[in-house]
């Protein structure tokens, strides 16, 4: 046994214990590497500021993209969008109000109060204007146009009783949209009722007893006045106004001409085909009767006068001369 333990001891001292086993070659690679700092390569620089820009860009692509479909979301999906609305607030806060009428219905002129709360300052000098979008259809149409405001409601410190009227072609949610100087101000909903059918005609109860409901009964909305002789509009040899070939909702100066008659006096009724209403539009708006003159630019008589169109849409002028039912112009008011 003792033999055996001998012979291995040699055996291991003739290999690992004994003897040279590195070269110097070996032995100095050994140091340096020892005494040395262990260094890693470091990748270009420019390669690192051009990756995390394309990440940064990525990062802010995804998320702006997912924050503005989720706007978009609320906007279209918000259940208090279209929900009927008279009271404009933010904060909890009233800022303003409307007032519609309680009869209020499609394709008639309606007054509506606005009740602004904030000082006169935040509207002074600015542009006010209105606009209505139509829930089922999207149409959207300016009712008011835009109008600097220089004072107060009368009687108010502020814009506390602003007035309008204007009228929406068809019944259902409408979202009236106010404006200053273009910018957004805040929005209501109303709602507006269909158009009775069948609804009479209702005259002023200072409009002239002879004229008649039966007078409006048989207009030809086909017969459009036309352009004839020294600028007139009308028709021809029968009754014409010159200041009437670009008609405009602004107070306009008309010079009305009729042919064969002898009339002393002309009564102009206006009556508007989409609201079926009556009303005055001689000397703006405050009269319906004036007198006639004698033979100008080949009529038999004539008369100047001012003229106010209260709104859009299609108008017929209903002529009078001296009490009888003289002649219908048809125009198209725009603008």
């Amino acid at each position: 046994m003792e033999n055996k333990l001998n012979e291995l001891k040699k055996a291991m001292d003739s290999t690992t214990h004994k003897g040279v086993h590195f070269t110097e070659f070996q032995k100095n690679k050994i140091r340096h590497s020892v005494h040395r700092p262990n260094q890693t390569k470091r990748p270009n620089p420019f390669i690192i500021f051009i990756m995390t820009t394309v990440a940064i860009c990525l990062i802010g692509f995804f998320v702006s993209t997912e924050l503005m479909v989720k706007q978009n979301e609320t906007i279209n999906s918000s259940p208090d969008t279209w929900q009927v609305k008279h009271d404009y607030t933010e904060n909890n806060k009233v800022v303003f109000s409307i007032f519609p009428d309680p009869e209020l219905r499609e394709g008639k002129p309606y007054g509506y109060i606005f009740s602004f709360k904030e000082p006169f300052d935040t509207f002074k000098g600015k542009d006010l204007s209105i606009s209505a979008v139509h829930k089922e259809s999207g149409q959207r149409i300016e009712v008011v146009s835009p109008q600097k405001i220089t004072e107060p409601s009368n009687g108010y410190s502020s814009l506390q009783r602003f007035a309008a009227s204007f009228q929406v072609p068809d019944s259902g949610l409408w979202r009236y949209e106010v404006y200053l100087d273009g910018k957004t101000y805040g929005d209501v909903v109303v709602s507006v009722d269909e158009k009775e059918e069948g609804s009479p005609i209702i005259l002023p109860e200072d409009i002239p007893d002879f004229v008649q409901k039966s007078d409006f009964d048989n207009i030809n909305w086909d017969r459009k006045a036309t352009e004839f002789g020294r600028n007139m509009i009308g028709n021809e040899n029968r009754s014409g106004i010159i200041g009437a070939d670009m008609p405009s909702l602004t107070g306009q100066k008309w010079m009305w001409h009729l042919w064969d008659t002898e009339a002393s006096e002309l009564t102009v009724v206006g009556y508007h085909r989409e609201s079926g209403t009556v009303q005055p539009v001689l000397n703006n708006g405050e009269s319906w009767s004036i007198p006639l003159g004698g033979e100008n630019n080949g009529a038999d008589v004539h008369a100047p006068s001012s003229v106010t169109i209260p709104e859009r849409g299609e108008w017929a002028f209903v002529l009078y001369g001296d009490g009888k039912l003289f002649d219908v112009i048809v125009l198209g008011i725009e603008k």
